[in-house]
């Protein structure tokens, strides 16, 4: 039995050599997928092109304009004379944000002396303009701009009261950020894309197991051949499973190495975690191999297991806004679980006692997911 398992599994791996070119690309662009990714999220969003309206012309106003340009999240692009060229440029996408300052501003910054407690006064106001096509350089730009302008704010009110620059500073928090100190966006979204690629890695290469044999007209032969369903079925597993565990490998050194993501955690548990991972993904996608008429045709139904799931993964919105129902549905994703583990293991550095309901969950899936796949793919098969 082991001999014919190993024949089968050799040649799997000779059919991946005669087609290198799909490991290579799936692979290769995978790390890159990986690299650019995480290149683009380590980096702060700047150079947001900003465009003033200016009606007062005063020196507050020429203040203000300047503690914006000190933040590297804008990049003066320009004055405007007038609303209509500001809405003009807006519409033409050439910029992300306007500030509107209107007439008075410097006198109304002026009268603040003596006068903070008063709040019948009329408080010095600016308008604020962004482009909220671009969501994510928009909530950028209103995070920095409302520092910016608090910022401001508070040196008026230290010059009007005669108070030193830090007379203020006695009054700021205490603040800890726990698992990710510089709240670097690449700790959090190279891991779950090394989740995504992992799953659509496994997915791809068990899909084509049985749809290349059926496209190229040799799955009858190997029906034919003295071998079990069972040893059919191994045979064409382990390769994908081979494969699908060396580019987690691949993946979890680079996002070490270039991005700096630690690995908090046991290392033996998360090679165990991975390996059962694997065999879970292995076996959904072993289903769609089966299922599948042609190699183009598991291709796609890969692709749009993979869009499922990742909606429930909690990559691209928390599980916890979603509705009740919904995040029971994320319940029965493995991906989920899977990127729960993950981040607990490589940010956290937790063990089995914390993470214990997520390995459960993706144990009880692996083992419904498994024995529906080999019973569904023997039986197909015989």
């Amino acid at each position: 039995m082991i001999r014919r398992i190993g024949s089968l599994t050799i040649k799997e791996f000779l059919h991946l050599l005669h087609n290198w070119w799909l490991p290579a690309l799936i692979l290769v662009g995978g790390a890159l997928e990986l690299l650019l990714i995480g290149w683009a999220t380590s980096r702060p969003i700047t150079n947001l092109p900003l465009m003033v309206l200016d009606h007062d012309q005063s020196g507050a106003s020429r203040a203000l304009i300047g503690s914006l340009e000190n933040m590297e999240t804008f990049v003066l692009k320009g004055y405007a004379d007038r609303m209509d060229a500001i809405q003009e440029t807006f519409d033409r996408g050439e910029i992300t944000a306007a500030l509107v300052i209107p007439p008075g501003y410097g006198r109304q910054v002026a009268g603040l002396r003596g006068d903070f407690a008063n709040p019948g006064r009329t408080r010095p106001t600016v308008a604020l303009w962004l482009d909220g096509a671009e969501s994510m350089a928009a909530k950028a730009a209103l995070r920095d701009a409302e520092s910016a302008v608090q910022q401001f704010g508070q040196q008026l009110v230290i010059h009007h009261m005669g108070l030193d620059e830090g007379a203020l500073n006695r009054f700021e928090p205490s603040l800890r950020v726990w698992f990710n100190e510089e709240l670097s966006e690449a700790l959090y979204t190279t891991p779950a894309e090394l989740g995504l690629m992992l799953e659509f890695t496994v997915l791809i290469f068990a899909a084509l197991a049985f749809a290349r044999e059926r496209e190229l007209g040799t799955l009858e032969q190997l029906l034919v051949m003295p071998f079990s369903s069972l040893e059919i079925i191994v045979g064409k597993a382990l390769p994908a499973a081979v494969v699908g565990f060396a580019d987690f490998w691949l993946l979890l050194a680079i996002i070490h190495l270039a991005f700096g993501v630690p690995v908090r955690g046991s290392l033996p548990l998360l090679f165990v975690l991975a390996l059962g991972y694997v065999l879970v993904e292995l076996g959904k996608g072993l289903v769609i191999s089966i299922v599948s008429r042609t190699q183009h045709q598991a291709f796609l139904l890969v692709m749009m297991v993979i869009m499922v799931d990742f909606m429930f993964t909690g990559f691209a919105a928390p599980v916890e806004s979603m509705p009740q129902v919904l995040q029971w549905v994320a319940q029965l994703v493995p991906a989920h679980h899977w990127l729960a583990i993950l981040r607990g293991l490589l940010l956290k550095g937790a063990g089995l006692d914390v993470l214990w309901p997520h390995v459960v969950a993706l144990a009880a899936l692996g083992l419904v997911i498994g024995s529906f796949s080999l019973y569904y793919v023997r039986k197909a098969l015989e």
